[in-house]
């Protein structure tokens, strides 16, 4: 059976400035290092057999930390792990949009790729790692609007909590399916006081 971590990257400084990254490349923060290493520290007590992260700087990092201080390799870096494309909204603020669109920006049209282009990525990218994994335990280093989509389909609902940076979120393929045995775990993050 394939077991499938999923971890969002560590915190940007575009994070903490309230800013939409989407696809733009921006590297972790000074924080998002210090919760990679504390995640790594925590999967070092676990077995997988290797780490796949989205090739932007933000997850590659991540990745990289996880790898080192765990052992598992790193497999490499796939494009079909991107952040969502969120087309004209990259780099604002929620004031800039709101300045920018008005209040209802949500609702216009401003080149946000779609639930369904990016879940077909998705769907050709576990296409790949069951092929070249099966029955093994492998991290993906991803975005948090791209798993939020991806979790809601294997889990049959919307997922309402927020992705917290580094969190940690575990399906295993089963007889019966995909199971969700972890979601959006942070307890590595607790002498940070962000751990849940």
């Amino acid at each position: 059976m394939l077991t499938l971590g999923f971890i969002r990257h560590g915190t940007t400084e575009w994070n903490l400035a309230g800013r939409m990254q989407g696809q733009m490349d921006t590297p972790l923060a000074e924080v998002g290092r210090v919760q990679a290493e504390l995640l790594a520290k925590r999967l070092s007590g676990e077995a997988w057999d290797g780490v796949i992260a989205s090739d932007l700087l933000r997850a590659k990092e991540t990745a990289l930390t996880i790898s080192r201080l765990t052992g598992a390799p790193l497999l490499g870096l796939d494009a079909r792990l991107r952040e969502r494309s969120f087309g004209e909204l990259e780099g604002t603020t929620l004031q800039e949009r709101i300045d920018r669109w008005g209040e209802q920006w949500r609702d216009l049209d401003l080149g946000v790729e779609s639930d369904e282009k990016l879940l077909a990525r998705w769907a050709s990218f576990l296409v790949d790692v069951d092929r070249e994994h099966r029955g093994k335990r492998i991290l993906l280093v991803s975005h948090g609007g791209y798993i939020a989509p991806v979790l809601a389909q294997f889990i049959g609902r919307k997922i309402e909590e927020h992705l917290s940076n580094t969190s940690l979120t575990i399906m295993e393929r089963t007889p019966d399916g995909w199971q969700c045995r972890l979601l959006n775990c942070t307890v590595h993050l607790a002498e940070l006081g962000q751990g849940a």
